[in-house]
């Protein structure tokens, strides 16, 4: 089980609001899009499913953010176990000063594990579900930054799958790649959501229709609509979101 629930969220950085009474239900083992103008809030509301927000001086939160009916900012949540469970992905691919091998190994022995025939297993499996094993598998002890801006993107997917979560959080994981790289990331959430609650940020708006079941579109620190892809896209409720999507925004 990995759905997540959001009951009337408002966050602050300092004086300044930056959401404003959100409330969302995300189904397990489903992708949702945040779509929005920059500065809207997507962002910073994806941080709040892993606390990353929590590494921002003078940030509060009120509300309730529950994953399987846990409150996870309860004083007594665990938030590098929440990490664990809660993958993240970021805009750019951010690889380690290492080997290809030993950055997807990494969580896995920051976690303790020390059998290295786990380690190598999971390595090779990760990287066969991240779709990169083949381009990869002769190159293991070769330095991550040898590879492409897409390969590296993926490598980094795959860095965060390892620790097996059951959410992945991705902060416009494509938006510095190529279109063909883009493809292949767009191919690999649809793979991923069998196994995975996958939630994206992204600017582009054909990706969000092409990977996503349901989108939520931000504006101004406030979610102004949330329904399935389809209808977000063909048939929206609020004008707002029809002016954002026709691009008459603005």
């Amino acid at each position: 089980m990995n759905k997540i629930d959001v009951k009337d969220v408002y966050f602050y950085y300092g004086d300044f609001q930056a959401l404003k009474g959100i409330s969302m239900h995300i189904e397990e083992k489903s992708v949702v899009a945040f779509i929005g103008p920059s500065g809207c809030g997507k962002s910073t509301f994806l941080r709040i499913f892993n606390r990353m927000n929590e590494l921002i001086p003078d940030t509060h939160l009120e509300g309730e953010v529950l994953i399987d009916n846990q409150d996870i900012y309860a004083k007594d949540m665990p938030v590098d176990e929440l990490r664990k469970n809660v993958g993240m992905v970021f805009q750019r691919p951010n690889p380690f000063p290492k080997t290809i091998f030993e950055n997807v190994a990494y969580g896995l022995r920051v976690n303790g594990i020390k059998d290295n025939d786990f380690i190598r297993h999971r390595v090779e499996e990760t990287l066969k579900s991240a779709a990169l094993w083949d381009e990869v598998k002769d190159k293991l002890k070769e330095s991550a930054f040898a590879l492409s801006g897409g390969q590296q993107q993926r490598l980094c997917i795959a860095r965060a799958m390892a620790i097996s979560p059951s959410i992945l959080l991705m902060d416009e994981p494509a938006s510095a790649l190529d279109p063909i790289s883009t493809a292949k990331v767009e191919e690999l959430i649809h793979e991923l959501k069998k196994d995975f609650t996958i939630v994206i940020v992204t600017h582009n708006m054909q990706q969000a229709a092409r990977v996503s079941d349901k989108t939520a579109y931000f504006y101004m620190g406030e979610m102004i609509e949330f329904d399935d892809t389809k209808k977000i896209f063909t048939n929206p409720t609020q004008i707002s979101t029809q002016n954002y999507i026709t691009g008459r925004f603005g």
